[in-house]
């Protein structure tokens, strides 16, 4: 049995796509936030998330986002390229584009407009797993996608060559070790299963998931990796510390938006000048002051316990 993807274990950070409001991307500003996460050693990069408006984007700028980030940290750090679209002709041209630059593995959304049932979802993922010999994570987000993957599906789809991992959002009921518990029960020993929507994350590797795919370790690598790190040493003490300096943070992003509180604080921080793409919008004025603040306990924070 082949050991688990190493892109799908540890902390996997996710950085915005700065572009121009005609949706062209800024390489050179994306390479600066890349080359931030790859000198705090995160265990991945998940290039093209939704914190990196994927579906805002061209399939030509997508290109061009996956050749700077290669550019910059390919075999520095395994780099996950994000192949949503609406049609799977789309995503499997996506895929071999990511394949062909040198991405290490693959995120795929099952991203609709007409609601999709299950055996859809199972061959568009079939058809986009096949397409390269990259593993591929699924992306369970139904906060943006309105489609929720069954535990009976993941465990269909994990029976797919290079379906290797999932993306899943916070259990409703808190409860990640029963969930966790029995999602390993229906798919193969190397699958990994890992969270996403930071406030829960340090709970979910505290209760044994494999992987946190972060949206604040794409802007603030290294305060992120030392929470991170601490939860998957089991360490719960260290990690509540170091959570609780996370927590204005985490109420700016289930109050704003997570997308639109890590733009604004890119630009706070000098990493770029660009706006999240319309028609999203930067968060109001007033909140500006927390979002600062919030910025500031962080980056002055002690990381040592």
């Amino acid at each position: 049995m082949p050991a688990t993807a190493p892109a799908f274990t540890g902390l996997s950070a996710f950085p915005m796509t700065p572009a121009s409001e005609a949706g062209r991307v800024d390489t050179e500003a994306l390479q600066r936030l890349l080359s931030r996460i790859a000198e705090a050693e995160t265990n991945s990069i998940g290039l093209l998330g939704s914190t990196g408006t994927y579906m805002y984007l061209s399939r030509e700028e997508r290109r061009r986002a996956v050749a700077a980030a290669v550019e910059c940290v390919g075999g520095k750090i395994p780099l996950i390229v994000g192949v949503g679209a609406m049609r799977t002709d789309e995503a499997v041209a996506l895929a071999r584009d990511a394949a062909s630059a040198g991405a290490d593995a693959l995120l795929l959304a099952p991203v609709s407009y007409t609601p999709l049932t299950e055996d859809e979802a199972f061959l568009h993922f079939e058809a986009v797993a096949s397409a390269t010999d990259l593993p591929l994570a699924i992306y369970n987000n139904p906060s943006t996608t309105h489609f929720s993957f069954s535990e009976g599906l993941i465990a269909r789809l994990a029976t797919l060559a290079n379906v290797s991992a999932v993306k899943m959002p916070l259990p409703k009921d808190g409860d990640f070790a029963s969930e966790i518990k029995r999602l390993r029960a229906a798919v193969p020993s190397n699958f990994a299963v890992g969270y996403s929507a930071d406030w829960g994350c340090t709970e979910a590797l505290l209760q044994g998931s494999d992987c946190w795919y972060s949206v604040v370790a794409g802007l603030l690598p290294k305060q992120t990796l030392a929470l991170a790190r601490a939860a998957m040493a089991g360490d719960r003490a260290e990690a509540a510390r170091l959570d609780a300096l996370f927590a204005p943070l985490w109420t700016l992003f289930k109050t704003h938006g997570s997308l639109r509180v890590v733009y604004a604080a890119a630009n706070l921080m000098g990493l770029f000048n660009a706006k999240p793409p319309l028609p999203v919008l930067p968060p109001a004025a007033d909140a500006m002051p927390a979002i600062e603040a919030a910025l500031a306990a962080l980056e002055d924070a002690d990381l040592e316990a």
